[in-house]
């Protein structure tokens, strides 16, 4: 098993319980460079660094990636290992590529993440910002998804957003609580409860 775990904005303090004990208890630790490496050094020093590149070329960054694949694969098969990424793994992290890729030479490993204190509440904090209301977060690209919060008539509200060009949803509701529910697509229910998130992603064009 492969586990993607967050590391948070960069502060040690602000790594979870959760992600704490897997660096531990993992039998093999990959980080994307000295940054990482240094926030989990009081955990872990036996680690593995994965070269990253910064760049636009696409061939030379899938060929990192194949490389990359080939040093994780052996230990996520035999047994638990844990890839530390600095914020969230699921938030524009390198993680889904490199998970998509493990995907298709070895099929047999699973992935999964845990989720660490993203720049985006980091922001909030750090910067004393109260977030009232709704806002938008973008990486300049254009938008594919949104997601909404305290969402109690999902069906509703995927009715309206597939006439705006939206055909994936998902949600989730009391994550990580007692009564937690994933739901997805058609599955979604009229009601849900006040701790409810819904994502709901544009199709790729054609």
């Amino acid at each position: 098993m492969l586990v993607g775990v967050g590391l948070g904005p960069g502060d040690p303090e602000l790594l979870t319980v959760k992600a704490i004990n897997l660096i531990r208890d993992a039998d093999a630790v990959f980080v994307p460079g000295k940054v990482a490496r240094k926030i989990i050094a009081d955990y872990r020093t036996d680690v593995t660094e994965l070269s990253f590149p910064m760049t636009d070329n696409e061939d030379y960054i899938r060929q990192c990636m194949e490389e990359n694949v080939g040093k994780i694969a052996p230990a996520a098969e035999s047994g638990l290992a844990v890839f530390c990424i600095l914020g969230d793994p699921n938030f524009y992290g390198t993680f889904g590529r490199l998970c998509d890729l493990l995907h298709v030479h070895h099929p047999t490993i699973e992935c999964t993440t845990v989720p660490g204190i993203s720049s985006i509440t980091a922001f909030a904090s750090r910067a004393g910002v109260q977030v009232k209301g709704g806002f938008a977060i973008s990486d300049g690209s254009d938008e594919r998804a949104r997601i909404f919060l305290k969402v109690r008539r999902p069906r509703e509200m995927m009715t309206t957003l597939q006439a705006e060009g939206f055909t994936r949803f998902v949600l989730a509701e009391r994550m990580y609580m007692e009564g937690e529910k994933i739901y997805r697509d058609d599955d979604l229910p009229e009601e849900s409860s006040y701790f409810s998130v819904l994502y709901a992603e544009k199709g790729d064009e054609e």
